[in-house]
C-alpha cells in the first residue's frame, strides 16, 4: 500500500517562497547593477586613473563574470536552504533566520539613514530603485522569518518507527 506524503505546512510552504522571491528580487538587482557598463567604467577609472581602457575593460569584464557567478551561487544557496526548511530541516530554519534577520537589520539601517538624511550628508546616494528593492526585500525576508516559526512542530525530531518483528525470531 501506498504511502501519502504530505507536504509542509501552509506558512512554511510560503516562507519556502518568500526566500526564494526574495533571494531573485535581491539577484536582478543586483545583475541590472551589473550591467550598468557606464558606471563600472567610470568607478574604475575613478580608482584606478593610470589604467588604459583596455585594462579597465578587461576587469570590468571580469568583474560581472565573478558577480554573476557570486549571484547565481546566492540564488542556489536560498533555494536549497530555502527547500530544507520546508521538509523539516531545523538547521535550515535556524540559517536562514540568521541571513535573514542580518537582511532585515541591513534594510532597515539603509532606510533609516536615507529617511534622516545621514545617508545624503555622507555623500551615498540611494537612487528610488534602491530603496524600494531595499523595502522589499526586507518586507519578505521579515515575513518570511515570522512564517517559519509559525509552525513549529514541523521541525520537531521526527521519530523514526523501527520494525522490529525480524529479531523475535
Amino acid at each position: 500500500m501506498a504511502r501519502q506524503v504530505e507536504g509542509p505546512p501552509k506558512p512554511v510552504d510560503v516562507a519556502r517562497w518568500l526566500w526564494i522571491a526574495s533571494a531573485c528580487v535581491g539577484m536582478l538587482r543586483f545583475v541590472a547593477e551589473l550591467f550598468d557598463r557606464e558606471m563600472l567604467v567610470a568607478e574604475a577609472r575613478r580608482q584606478n586613473p593610470g589604467l588604459s581602457q583596455d585594462q579597465i575593460d578587461a576587469g570590468v569584464n571580469g568583474g560581472v563574470l565573478f558577480g554573476l557567478v557570486i549571484a547565481l551561487a546566492v540564488l542556489v544557496a536560498y533555494t536549497r536552504l530555502a527547500n530544507a526548511m520546508a521538509r523539516g530541516r531545523n538547521w535550515a530554519r535556524i540559517v536562514l533566520t540568521v541571513l535573514g534577520g542580518a537582511s532585515v537589520a541591513f534594510g532597515l539601517f539603509r532606510l533609516t539613514a536615507w529617511a534622516s538624511g545621514v545617508a545624503a550628508s555622507l555623500g551615498v546616494e540611494m537612487r528610488p530603485v534602491d530603496l524600494g528593492v531595499t523595502v522589499v526585500t526586507t518586507v519578505l525576508d521579515a515575513s518570511a522569518i515570522v512564517l517559519m516559526y509559525r509552525a513549529s512542530g514541523h521541525f520537531a525530531k521526527k521519530r523514526v518507527a523501527v520494525d522490529t518483528d525480524f529479531l523475535r525470531t
